[in-house]
């Protein structure tokens, strides 16, 4: 039978011809003509199935569309087929594919599949189209690893997964259209590094959920940056993708900073319970330390009477002069005759204090207990706080927890909800009264929130909801879900509800509950599930020594908005089931109390505890709901509660962030009596003497031996030894007591060679080092005592006391406590006892496997270790070491063999928590990027040194003291050693790492930041909770200009600094977080009004590198800015001699005042307006006026003095100040009043300059009786009056030029004036120059730029009026000059005769200019005082116009081509006293 029989015989012989006519072929010729056909095409209809395809062995392609096949078959006959389509059919399912091997490309779409399935023979698909199905996951791709394109557009697909991490070659995705709506979904697919075409919300299909929510691009672009297009975008732009990565890097910082701060108020809080953990043993252990000494007496006695036989003790002589005590020296006691009932009394009364002992000893663990639960729940709140945290960072804010306050409205109303809806009367069995609300927290859920609404206005446009869509708010409730513990499929659903939100109803008819969400809208009604199970697990734990009496004490649950919709009532016997209940959205049951597994008493008996509600009306109204449509419950609160038992009744205050449990309990007064008792029972044995040291004597007679060699029991219990020294000859001792001294060393005891046994309890033992030689030790007690290194302590032991079975080590403070009795078993493996405790073989094997794993060997670091070239993109707070470790295994196998350079290729190492005493066998791990070391016991950084690549190192809670080894890892960027015992940061070590970005020093010793500097990348740094308390430090931190994140929370420098935060603020400008809180635009401003511009003592160690203060001669700070000097206390500056404070913004002299020593003082251009500042207060007071006024130092000096200093007000009298200072700059000030200045009050002053300032009137100087040098150049000065210099007799040089004075009068005070400086005024008249003969010391005057001065006509009157003048405007008066102007002034006298005299006109001439005589002629040069006391002080270059310059260089001649370096020397007939210091008054003592 030929092919086409067979057809035309199976009835398909019309199909095929429909497919032979769509492509051209003729149906009778398709066996001969069908072996050369490639390519078939079928569109629209036609081809109901897929039948004839065995004509064409050779198709390579296949075309079929629209047709109403539902199977794909037939495709066994085409092996070689490359490309196939179905697209637009009724396909159920994927089948018939797995003969074609050579299938590259494969069209599906808009068909109705299900699930991907059946593919995994196309190894070499490159193609795959599956969009418009109904796939729910995406699975079954795993073996397609040459995929390069995948189209899984609108399907129903909520979730990816790491389903597409084999697919490593995909190019192209599209997932438009789906249900994908959290961005944790979007992560997976970084593992996808060939990606370069993403579609999640095309234009053809629709977008996903998480494609509305914010920061979607942000996200995508920084997880895939690789990504070329994204949903048809171009996004190829590299700064696009840069800005990308720096917010999401900048998050992260953001997020790290609140995880530490989280961590940080469990650390307090811990603290806070170490403290109430103390305070409650306190009691315990101070009635154990006394019963137990007692007791120990007691044994004592009992020992002795039993190896004596006798019932007393016979001493023989006074006690020894080593022993104190209350024993009368000639006291002997004789034997007496034995009395039966003695023992008898003794043993009874140690049995006694043995039962006291255990009633204390169980004290004490209930207290543990107690702190342990306390503890957990702080524990169990950090971890969510945390996870709230992460999650808020994954889920780049979309998903935002905010804990609330009372000051918050909706707080006030979820507080009162839930208590409206709590009914004591349910609880009345377990004596719960009322409850207390600890938090609420408020979650922004914005996909959760946004399928809800959508859901929501969807249901109520459906045409069948008409009723209760005019009304629906009425269907809108809150009610309160409790997961059941005993049910429970996540680890902790309540953060999975709050992150993903409520299960389907499926699920929860999967745990054997009702098919719905179960929702309630009373507290007990949520309740009963979480009560009844943790009951249960209390009963089975009833033998537990320590129950808690309310073990649901704490709860929490979730708030939630719920639309009831249409809802019915339960019918008694029909489940919950949507097919029992058609139209109904929500299904509600009000008798649930009934049906509760826990029996309440009648409502007549108990009182609700709202008041106002009657026990009827609660139960009434409790109703338990159940809602089909989890998409219709949206959570919104989660509500942290605490029980209240009969101590409380009353609900108390919610209370923000009461973390802390109950109080200690209480030490009833009955125990103490009960000791006191037994204390006092028969026998009452006579205090024995103390014994302070030991002598062979006092041994000979404790031991009731005749020689030494013969003691193999000794007991010196309860003296107050210190030393042991003597006990090293007992060579035959056995068995040594030594409770209850005052020994710290144990080194005495050493090398007795048959020590068997020692009691060392309740001492203050520190430390074992120095045992030695005990080879026979099987029993050691060092109970109560102070050990803190248990690795230190049990090598010695392991060492030095090979035989020891029992060891007792308890109560003493153990660092990292929780790990002591594993760390003791695993070295000291001979042990059958510890604590008292039998060691079972599972906890010796355990302890052994620990400590095997404590070496770094090739199984610990193959188990360890990862190979990934590129750092995780993944919104992690985790190191990279951790998160790799994490996400995957490890890609080698210890039991397989291992490739020969395994190791070349690790480059993650996390080898956290393994015990690790040191770094070793990590030499060839030379492509290392990633470690991680924390939690060990690490005590110095080694092995290292080959890993040259390390990029991140973590050696968090180790042992560390120093950083050295990690100087060679000059590529390191991130370091971070908390819970170390750092004390410095050495700059030679920060100095050898250029990259570093982060730095986490946080829980050392570090007592200064000197040296951080030198790490100028810092973007991150952490040093919290260590010892930092110089303010200096702060300056150290100011070459970091990167800094945007610092944590110095927990230093002695917060509570040492005032106004803390905005002085870091303002010193540290690029600060963005500040100690776990961002810093805000408002303390910046803060900060700037504070703080800006004030001279203190750490600006200048800042400025000068050191902080000797004492040192400092000369202090230099012009142009910073300084608008207030603070430099306290003034005695740091005692050397301080010249100051210069030149273009700065100070108004006053401000602290300046207060410093001893200054002699000269440079404070140009500035805007001083009184040497004191001014303290007008206003009526109404500006913003930064308060702050300075709220400031304890507002900049004038007073910080630091006393309050006597502090009060005064220097103004109030007319007492000198700066008795010291000599020379005084002021010019170009704006000075207008002299007078206000207050001048006067520095009596020492020498000289003064003032040019330059905006000064009319000349007074205030009436106490400036040393002043010899006064400049008032350029300023308006027009008259000169009676007073201007009234008190300057010693006044030797006066300067006002460039003013505007008219005439000179009033200068008949000035004796001896001896230069004067008049140039560019506007003295007209020659007659104004005979006012000058009062001056009789005047030596040279200066007119040039006057109107008399044109010409020179002046020069002869005034050299004749002037006998004693030298110089006169810059040129020598000769002796010529002088004999001519007497000439003229003769023949002025004598009629007018032609008196022309040729020869004396050359000498006019030639007269010569002054050189070194004047600083007058050459204005804006320096002055050099020269003397014993002087200072090379700068004078300001005068500001003038261009044309007033030019006139006087004009007339100054020779004198105005010196260049301006030349400095001019005064000389003066008294030069050596020029500026001798006089004792003048001083100011008032600072």
């Amino acid at each position: 039978m030929t092919l086409i029989e067979k057809q035309r015989q199976m009835g398909d012989e019309e199909v095929i011809k429909e497919l032979c006519s769509a492509n051209g072929l003729s149906y009778d010729k398709v066996c001969q003509d069908g072996t050369g056909i490639y390519s078939l095409e079928v569109f629209f209809s036609g081809y109901p199935r897929m039948v004839g395809l065995s004509f064409f062995p050779l198709l390579s392609k296949l075309i079929i569309m629209g047709q109403s096949i539902t199977q794909i078959r037939g495709l066994e006959h085409c092996p070689v087929l490359k490309e196939l389509w179905v697209a637009e059919c009724q396909l159920k399912d994927i089948s018939g594919l797995q003969n074609c091997l050579e299938l590259q490309q494969l069209y599906l779409y808009d068909n109705n599949i299900n699930k991907i399935a059946n593919l995994e023979p196309l190894v070499n698909l490159e193609v795959l189209w599956l969009n418009s199905n109904c796939i729910t996951k995406t699975e079954g791709l795993e073996t397609l690893q040459n995929l390069k394109e995948l189209n899984l557009a609108d399907n129903a697909i909520e979730r990816i997964g790491h389903t597409l991490d084999p697919n490593s070659n995909l190019q192209i995705l599209n997932l438009s259209g789906n249900q994908i709506s959290s961005f944790k979904e979007l992560t997976h697919l970084a593992s996808l590094g060939q990606l370069r075409e993403l579609g999640l919300q095309d234009p053809q299909s629709g977008p996903n959920p998480v494609c509305l929510l914010c920061n979607y691009a942000t996200h995508l672009l920084y997880h895939l940056p690789q990504l070329q297009r994204l949903d048809t975008h171009h996004i190829s732009s590299k700064q696009v993708k840069d800005a990308a990565e720096s917010t999401v890097l900048k998050k992260m910082m953001y997020y790290s900073m609140r995880v530490r701060l989280v961590r940080r108020q469990l650390a307090e809080a811990q603290a806070r319970l170490l403290e109430q953990r103390a305070l409650r043993l306190q009691r315990p252990r101070d009635r154990i330390h006394m019963l137990t000494c007692s007791l120990k007496m007691l044994e004592l006695e009992l020992s002795e009477m039993q190896a004596s036989g006798k019932t007393a003790r016979s001493r023989e002589g006074a006690p020894s002069p080593l022993t104190e005590g209350s024993g009368d020296p000639s006291d002997t006691v004789t034997e007496q005759s034995r009395d039966p009932d003695q023992e008898q009394r003794l043993l009874g009364k140690a049995d006694a204090l043995r039962e006291r002992l255990h009633r204390w000893n169980q004290r004490m663990e209930e207290a543990e207990v107690q702190y342990k639960r306390e503890l957990k729940l702080a524990t169990d709140r950090k971890e969510m706080m945390e996870h709230f945290l992460v999650l808020e960072l994954e889920t780049v804010g979309n998903i935002r927890l905010e804990e609330g306050s009372t000051t918050d409205t909706w707080f006030t109303s979820c507080y009162d909800l839930l208590l409206s809806r709590f009914c004591a009367w349910d609880y009345t069995k377990y004596g719960v009264t009322g409850i207390k609300i600890k938090s609420i927290i408020r979650v922004h859920n914005r996909a959760l929130r946004l399928r809800f609404e959508n859901k929501l206005h969807s249901l109520l446009a459906s045409i069948d909801s008409h009723f209760f869509s005019l009304n629906y708010k009425r269907g809108l409730d809150y009610l309160f879900y409790v997961p059941d513990p005993e049910h429970a499929s996540e680890k902790n659903e309540i953060l999975h509800i709050l992150e993903n939100g409520f299960q389907p109803a499926d699920h929860y008819k999967t745990l054997g509950r009702e098919r719905a969400v179960p929702l309630s809208n009373s507290l007990s009604g949520s309740e009963h599930l979480r009560i009844n199970f943790i009951q249960r697990q209390s009963a089975k734990a009833g033998e537990e020594q320590h129950p808690d009496p309310l073990p649901f004490k704490h709860g929490q649950l979730i708030l939630s908005k719920v639309f009831l919709g249409r809802s019915v009532a339960l019918k008694e016997g029909l489940p919950v089931d949507p097919s029992h209940y058609p139209k109904a959205h929500s299904v509600r049951s009000s008798n649930y109390n009934q049906q509760s597994t826990y029996k309440t008493p009648p409502a007549a008996e108990i009182q609700c505890s709202v008041k106002g509600v009657s026990c009827s009306d609660c139960h009434l109204r409790q109703t338990q709901w159940f809602v089909f449509d989890h998409e219709l419950v949206l959570p919104e609160y989660l509500i942290h509660f605490e029980y209240l038992s009969q101590d409380g009744a009353q609900c108390p205050l919610p209370n923000d962030g009461d973390l802390d449990p109950a109080s200690d309990p209480a030490v009833t007064s009955s125990d103490l009596a009960q000791d006191g008792e037994v204390l006092a029972m028969e026998p009452i044995l006579k205090a024995r003497p103390k014994l302070l040291s030991l002598d062979e004597k006092t041994l000979l007679n404790v031991a009731r031996a005749n020689v030494l060699s013969q003691i193999t029991v000794l007991n010196l219990h309860g003296n107050r030894l210190s030393k042991l020294k003597e006990i090293s000859c007992l060579t035959a001792l056995r068995h040594l007591t030594i409770s209850f001294n005052e020994l710290t060393r144990l080194d005495d005891i050493s090398h007795l060679p048959n020590l068997e046994s020692v009691d060392a309890s309740f001492n203050h033992i520190s430390s074992l080092e120095g045992l030695r030689g005990l080879p026979r030790l099987k029993l050691l007690n060092l109970a109560w005592n102070q050990l803190s290194c248990a690795r230190e302590e049990t090598a010695i032991l392991r060492k030095h006391a090979p035989a020891l079975l029992q060891l007792d080590m308890c109560h003493n403070p153990w660092d990292k406590c929780e790990s002591v009795r594993m760390l003791v078993l695993g070295r000291l493996r001979s042990l059958t006892h510890l604590d008292g405790v039998l060691i079972t073989e599972e906890e010796a094997s355990s302890a052994v496997q620990i400590a095997i794993g404590s070496r770094v060997n090739q199984a610990c670091l193959v188990a360890n270790s990862r190979t990934d070239v590129e750092r995780p993109r993944s919104l992690s707070l985790l190191s990279a070491a951790q998160l790799l470790t994490h996400l995957k295994p490890s890609p080698f196998h210890l039991h397989s063999d291992l490739p020969p350079s395994w190791t070349s290729k690790v480059t993650a190492l996390n080898l956290d928590g393994q015990g690790l005493t040191r770094l070793a066998n990590l030499d060839k791990l030379v492509n290392l990027r990633w470690a991680s070391f924390n939690s060990n016991a690490l005590g110095r950084v080694e092995g290292l040194e080959n890993c040259t690549l390390l990029e991140e190192l973590s050696l968090d809670n180790n042992c560390l003291t120093k950083l050295e080894g990690v100087s060679q890892l000059h590529r390191l960027t991130r370091l971070s050693v908390s819970g170390n015992q750092l004390t410095t940061l050495e700059a030679s070590i920060l100095d050898q790492l250029p990259n570093l970005h982060f730095l986490s020093a946080e829980n050392n010793f570090i007592g200064s930041l000197h040296g951080i500097q030198r790490a100028r990348l810092l973007f991150e740094l952490y040093v919290g909770n260590n010892i930092i308390s110089a303010t200096r430090d702060i300056y150290n931190l100011k070459a970091l200009t990167n800094l945007i994140i610092l944590d110095l929370y927990g230093n002695p420098l917060l509570e040492k600094l005032e106004n803390y935060r905005i002085y870091l603020v303002f010193h540290l400008p690029s600060l963005k977080a500040l100690d776990g809180l961002a810093v805000e635009v408002s303390e910046c401003d803060n900060a700037k009004d504070t703080f800006g511009g004030r001279l203190t003592t750490d600006m200048v160690a800042e400025k000068l590198g050191h902080s000797n203060y004492k040192k400092i001669t000369e202090l230099n700070m012009q142009s910073c800015s300084i608008r207030v000097v603070d430099l306290a206390p003034p005695n740091l500056f005692q050397n301080l001699e010249s100051i210069s404070l030149e273009h700065n913004n100070l108004t006053s002299f401000s602290g300046l005042i207060f410093l001893p020593k200054v002699k000269a003082l440079c404070l140009n251009y500035n805007h001083i307006e009184s040497i004191l500042p001014r303290q007008k207060m206003p009526i109404q007071m500006s913003n930064r006026q308060m702050l300075y006024h709220k400031v304890s130092s507002s900049g004038y000096g007073q910080q630091g003095s006393n309050k006597a200093n502090r009060d005064w007000d220097p103004r109030d009298s007319a007492e000198p100040l700066m008795s010291s200072l000599e020379v005084l700059h002021l010019s170009h000030n704006g000075i207008t009043n002299l007078a206000n200045l207050q001048l006067s009050r520095l009596t020492n002053l020498k000289a003064l300059f003032l040019q330059g300032n905006d000064i009319s009137q000349v007074d205030g100087l009436e106490g400036l009786h040393t002043l010899q040098e006064l400049f008032l150049d350029q300023n308006r000065i027009r008259l000169l009056n009676e007073n201007s210099f009234s008190s300057l007799e010693s006044l030797l040089e006066l300067h006002l030029s460039e003013n505007r004075l008219r005439e000179l009068t009033h200068l008949h005070p000035l004796p001896q004036l001896r230069r004067l400086f008049l140039g560019m005024n506007k003295l007209e008249e020659l007659t104004e120059l005979e006012k000058l003969e009062i001056l009789p010391s005047l030596i040279e005057l200066s007119l040039v730029g006057n109107p008399l001065a044109r010409r020179s006509l002046h020069r002869p009157t005034v050299v004749l009026r002037l006998s004693r003048l030298q110089v006169l405007d810059g040129l020598t008066v000769t002796l010529e000059e002088r004999t001519r102007a007497e000439l003229l002034s003769t023949d002025t006298q004598s009629p007018a005769v032609d008196m022309t005299i040729p020869c004396l006109l050359p000498y006019i001439s030639r007269a010569t200019a002054v050189r070194g005589v004047s600083t007058g002629a050459l204005l804006g040069q320096e002055l050099l005082l020269d003397s014993p006391h002087s200072h090379t002080c700068r004078k300001q270059k005068q500001g003038r116009g261009s044309q007033a310059e030019a006139v006087m260089q004009a007339i100054r001649g020779t004198g105005s081509l010196l260049p301006n370096t030349h400095k001019i020397m005064l000389t003066y007939p008294d030069e050596e006293n020029r500026f001798q210091s006089n004792i003048g008054p001083k100011p008032p003592h600072m």
